[in-house]
C-alpha cells in the first residue's frame, strides 16, 4: 500500500527539515513543492507531497509521520 501525506510549514528552515526527515525516513517526493502567501499569518507557506510504500492495511487513525 502506498501511504501520501502534506507536509506544510512557513518558508523557513523548519520546512526543508520537516521534508529531509520525511526523506530519512524512506519517504519519497511526490510532485513539486508549492509556495503561497498567508494574508492571515504575514508569511509564505510552503507544501511538499511525500509517499511512501508499506506492508500494512490503510487504517484511518493510523499515524503517517511514524510510519
Amino acid at each position: 500500500m502506498q501511504l501520501y501525506r502534506l507536509l506544510t510549514e512557513d518558508d523557513t528552515a523548519a520546512f526543508c527539515h520537516k521534508v529531509s526527515d520525511a526523506i530519512s525516513k524512506g519517504w519519497t517526493l511526490y510532485g513539486d513543492p508549492k509556495y503561497a502567501f498567508d494574508h492571515a499569518n504575514g508569511v509564505m507557506r510552503c507544501a511538499q507531497a511525500v509517499v511512501k510504500d508499506v506492508d500494512a492495511e490503510y487504517h484511518p487513525d493510523m499515524k503517517l509521520g511514524q510510519q
